[in-house]
């Protein structure tokens, strides 16, 4: 009989567990294994893939993330461009169908080092020693190796190229960014000087398979190393963009400048060793063109055969440039380039008198070695592709727009359209002519 109060009601019986239940085993002969259950490795896997993700995403800042976001952008305008070309401009007035969805983009350069990594630099004997020889020694050997090893994963060449070239951008522009927020506090994202960057006029060699974005890889990270004094890092990333293009050897003298600039003690002399790295790999490269032609330069003699960059003063070369742009020579394709080309050089020489006003020496030497390298040709070759590796003059551009608002807008005004231009030039093989 309950003893409860009056009105409390008795809680009710806690139903009783059931049984459990045995598990029938899946009858197998003796001796034979019971199969590896993948599920837990895959989601292993996932976890470890997102825990991957995770960290890079809290790597990146959110002005990294903005400046990120920015590049994507310009890479979409970029392949709409290169889509247009395609239809809108097709090889042969008669053309019924649009070509190859890649097409646009394997155009000049991008076929040599295709030929590079597909076949190495002398295949079946062939060599400088044959007519008609297509010069592939003067490319350095960095972007074809790694184009090797991508298209082990990716089938098409073309697609391998331009993947390389999107992810090497994607760091590329990050560490520009980061630079800037060091020369320009106020740009705080650096997004102002990326702007500048990505639709400077010719944006569009840092979409394609061209060295520009890998090159840029590694020397802005080395300079933002260098910037912070740690030197055997800003060497070591050097030396990966002297196996990319012979430029990186200027910004090895720019990083030494620095570093002797920055030396205060005698134990600051340390690291003075490391400055001798980035010369390692242009002399591999010369000895393995020496084993194969017994010629030491045999990369800058290449360059003198195809694209006449035998030594001339920097008055002959001006003096043939301008004749080629403005004499009627040449049809209006090469002229527009060669007129281009002394823009460039103008601007190159303007950015160096301004570093050296404000006692930017090592950025100086950086571009000034550039200037002097493609300005003592026959003729001017290359610089506006150029004007993308020196970063003080984005950077400088940022600063400018900063304390003239105005300045911002004539920019985009004038610099979208050219970089239009330059890009459907390139994607419709009109780009030189």
């Amino acid at each position: 009989m309950s003893t409860l109060p009056p009105g409390i009601r008795p809680a009710p019986p806690r139903p009783r567990s059931p049984e459990p239940r045995p598990v029938a085993r899946e009858f197998r002969p003796a001796g034979k294994p019971v199969p590896h259950d993948p599920r837990p490795a895959s989601r292993a896997l996932r976890a470890a893939g997102a825990a991957g993700f995770d960290r890079a995403a809290a790597w990146l800042s959110p002005a990294d993330r903005r400046v990120l976001r920015l590049y994507l952008l310009t890479r979409i305008s970029l392949w709409i461009t290169a889509h247009g070309a395609r239809w809108l401009f097709p090889r042969g007035s008669d053309a019924r169908e649009a070509g190859a969805v890649l097409a646009p983009f394997q155009q000049w350069d991008a076929n040599h080092y295709l030929h590079i990594a597909r076949d190495g630099y002398f295949p079946a004997d062939a060599g400088p020693w044959m007519d008609g020889w297509d010069n592939r020694e003067a490319f350095f050997p960095g972007f074809p190796l790694l184009l090797r090893a991508v298209h082990v994963i990716v089938p098409s060449w073309t697609a391998a190229g331009l993947l390389i070239s999107f992810v090497a951008g994607a760091v590329a522009v990050l560490a520009l960014s980061r630079i800037a927020r060091a020369y320009v506090p106020e740009d705080t994202d650096g997004r102002r000087t990326a702007l500048f960057f990505l639709l400077s006029p010719c944006a569009v060699f840092l979409a394609v398979g061209y060295t520009e974005a890998l090159f840029l890889a590694f020397a802005f990270p080395a300079w933002l190393a260098a910037q912070r004094h740690r030197w055997a890092l800003a060497c070591a990333l050097t030396a990966l963009a002297t196996t990319v293009r012979v430029s990186g050897l200027f910004l090895a003298a720019a990083i030494a400048v620095l570093f002797v600039l920055s030396v205060r003690t005698r134990r600051d002399w340390r690291g003075v060793a490391w400055l001798a790295l980035p010369a390692l790999p242009p002399l591999a490269y010369s000895w393995y063109l020496h084993a194969h032609t017994g010629d030491w330069m045999a990369w800058k003699h290449a360059q003198e055969r195809g694209w006449y960059r035998d030594f001339h003063t920097p008055w002959e070369a001006w003096s043939n440039t301008w004749n080629a742009a403005f004499d009627g020579v040449h049809t209006t394709g090469y002229a527009a380039m060669f007129q281009a080309e002394l823009a460039a050089m103008l601007v190159g020489l303007a950015l160096v008198a301004l570093l050296a006003r404000h006692r930017r020496w090592p950025e100086a030497v950086y571009v000034a070695l550039s200037l002097w390298a493609l300005g003592t040709s026959y003729w001017y070759v290359s610089i506006p592709r150029a004007t993308l590796l020196w970063w003080p003059l984005w950077v400088g551009l940022a600063a400018v727009s900063l304390r003239r608002p105005w300045f911002r807008t004539v920019y985009l005004c004038v610099a979208a359209p050219v970089s239009a231009l330059v890009a459907l030039a390139f994607h419709t093989g009109r780009w030189a002519g």
